[in-house]
């Protein structure tokens, strides 16, 4: 029997947003949307995350209509699939059960099928919500384990631990800890679980371990979902697919590599050579990457990696003989798991095809992309740029003072927010946590969830004021005001999907739903 394996696109969603700082269009997506429509994916990423808030942001263009446009062309032909942040929904903050239920009704009326939910913090509670509602408007719950690993200990900080009394922690981040949040998950009613790697800090050979695991021990279809940032990802996609994954993430050519997912047009190679069928028109992605290819020339002053992949079509295309061999060899050595070899020959078709190269600097820091270069605005823009290795080594710091989140979004600005707080307070003579953020002493406080370990009692108190845990309490929830507005005689939003943006995003929605109120006058 012919093994197949499932792809979901990201291009639309996750790739553009990785890329492009989310600035497609709508008439840019609409360009795409008839050749999509016969290129047949499993599932198309297209919603979520960043995108409401984008579009609204920078584009003036409403987020619903953006997936209701996508759904009227698409219909069946693939799953629409958006990223919720679980109880933070789309935003920072948590939310009240009445609010996900709108968020999960409302996106799933408008044609989402998957939704992805994941926590900052990998608690499960802080997605039982979304699982329980998107399951009961008809949509398939994605249940996202977060990768993360363990602080790097340098051999000066085990020293200095054992030398003053303070052992450092045991690892956290282990077989264990992963299967059994995705048990936990399973158990919830996720109909999937993936793998997700958003920082691309998974090497290949750690992804075959916890495929594996997750194939032997789940019952649920497994999705495995990295970047190419550090430059593991394609490499690491390889190795799940050879260890028995079921749906991996992929970007379309153009907007694939760097920050982004690895290029179907690769993965399709190396399934073609092993036998796996894919079920996705090539011929159809390969007109939407000759449409992707203008789209990225317009969206030039957003473009993080700059350099354009060598032309490439694998359909029609051949390759050279001695890159043909690459693809052959690194596929025998995903079968023999040696991690080595697997990235070496990875490196040279990605160089090949003029990829971005591996980004040492978010390997080496151990951190998101993002968080690295959210840290180097902030020191910019107040002009302390000099103490960007300072900041940069006081995050394990911080992190392991937090309780030992791991490093996603909102979680991962938070903790790179303190860390230059904490090396500002350092350079001035001041104690650590001289000023503590609000969302620092919320994350501290449990607000956010319960982090992978606790917070030591005497360090809640000093930065929050109260020794024992407090979770997030949603009874003195209060409603974003809506507001008539005078001068044009209306509501500021006028109907459920409208509420639910101002809820969300209370400030970019009252300025979008006001100009789109008086643009209509």
């Amino acid at each position: 029997m012919v093994r197949k394996l499932l792809i979901r696109d990201l291009t639309l969603r996750d790739g553009q947003q990785s890329a492009f700082a989310t600035r497609m269009s709508q008439g840019q997506i609409d360009r795409i949307l008839p050749f999509y429509k016969d290129a047949g994916f499993y599932a198309m990423e297209v919603w979520g995350g960043a995108v409401p808030d984008s579009v609204m942001r920078y584009l003036n263009e409403d987020p619903w209509n953006r997936l209701e446009k996508i759904n009227a062309v698409i219909g069946n032909t693939s799953k629409l699939a958006a990223l919720s942040r679980g109880r933070n929904l789309f935003g920072y903050n948590p939310y009240t059960d009445e609010i996900i239920d709108g968020f999960c009704r409302n996106a799933i009326q408008s044609g989402i099928s998957i939704m992805r939910i994941f926590d900052a913090l990998n608690d499960v509670d802080n997605i039982k919500s979304t699982i329980r509602y998107v399951k009961k408007y008809g949509g398939k719950a994605d249940c996202a384990v977060c990768y993360a690993i363990d602080p790097h200990h340098s051999a000066v900080d085990r020293i200095m631990a054992a030398l003053y009394g303070h052992p450092l922690h045991k690892p956290v981040f282990t077989d264990d800890y992963f299967l059994t949040k995705a048990r936990q998950m399973e158990a919830q009613g996720a109909d999937i679980i993936t793998i997700k790697d958003m920082s691309g800090l998974l090497p290949p050979g750690r992804t075959a371990e916890l495929v594996r695991l997750f194939k032997k021990n789940l019952k649920v279809p497994v999705d495995f979902h990295t970047h190419c940032t550090p430059g593991y990802g394609l490499a690491s996609v390889l190795m799940a697919i050879v260890n028995g994954v079921d749906i991996v993430d992929t970007s379309i050519w153009n907007f694939a590599g760097g920050p982004s997912a690895p290029a179907i047009e690769l993965v399709y190679i190396f399934c073609r050579k092993m036998g796996i069928e894919l079920d996705v028109n090539m011929e159809a992605v390969a007109n939407i990457n000759a449409q992707l290819l203008e789209i990225r020339k317009e969206l030039s002053s957003f473009d993080v990696s700059k350099s354009y992949p060598r032309y490439f079509d694998p359909v029609d295309d051949k390759i050279p003989a001695e890159i043909n061999r690459f693809f052959n060899d690194a596929i025998e050595a995903a079968r023999k798991d040696n991690e080595d070899d697997v990235l070496l020959y990875c490196h040279a078709i990605e160089e090949y095809f003029n990829f971005p190269e591996p980004d040492d600097l978010v390997r080496k820091a151990q951190i998101p992309g993002c968080m690295y270069t959210h840290i180097v605005a902030q020191l910019k823009q107040i002009g302390r740029s000099d103490l960007l290795e300072k900041a940069m080594s006081l995050i394990p710091q911080v992190r392991m003072d937090a309780g030992l989140p791991p490093l996603v979004t909102p979680i991962c600005q938070i903790i790179a927010e303190q860390a230059v707080s904490c090396a500002l307070d350092e350079e001035n003579g001041r104690p650590v946590y001289n000023n503590p953020s609000n969302q620092f002493v919320a994350l501290v406080k449990g607000e956010y969830g319960k982090t992978p370990i606790p917070v030591d009692p005497a360090f809640r108190l000093k930065i929050a004021g109260i020794k024992e845990e407090m979770p997030y309490d949603g009874s003195g929830y209060i409603m974003q005001e809506n507001p008539v507005l005078e001068e044009l005689g209306v509501q500021l939003a006028e109907n459920e999907k409208e509420l639910l943006l101002l809820e969300l995003f209370p400030t970019v929605a009252r300025t979008f739903l006001t100009r789109q109120k008086t643009k209509r006058q």
